[in-house]
């Protein structure tokens, strides 16, 4: 691998190879924590996932009749 410029920081791709062994998606969040004076380990951000299965597990189910009115919501 080799790091490039990218605006002000810097980049490197990640072979696809590794990609498909490790599971990964462009899309996930990632840590890097550097573990040695040349070295690094990259570790997955799961809080974004977690707290969107949090929020799923909270959700609950409306009435058949509940209708959404806003200016209710917002009446004084």
């Amino acid at each position: 691998m080799r790091l490039a410029k990218w605006g002000n920081s810097f980049a490197f791709r990640v072979p696809a190879e590794l990609m498909r062994k490790m599971n990964l998606t462009p899309d996930e969040d990632f840590q890097f924590r550097q573990t040695g004076e040349d070295s690094f380990e990259i570790i997955r951000d799961r809080r974004r996932q977690e707290a969107l299965e949090k929020m799923r597990s909270l959700r609950f189910v409306l009435p058949d009749d509940y209708v959404f009115n806003r200016e209710e919501l917002h009446e004084r």
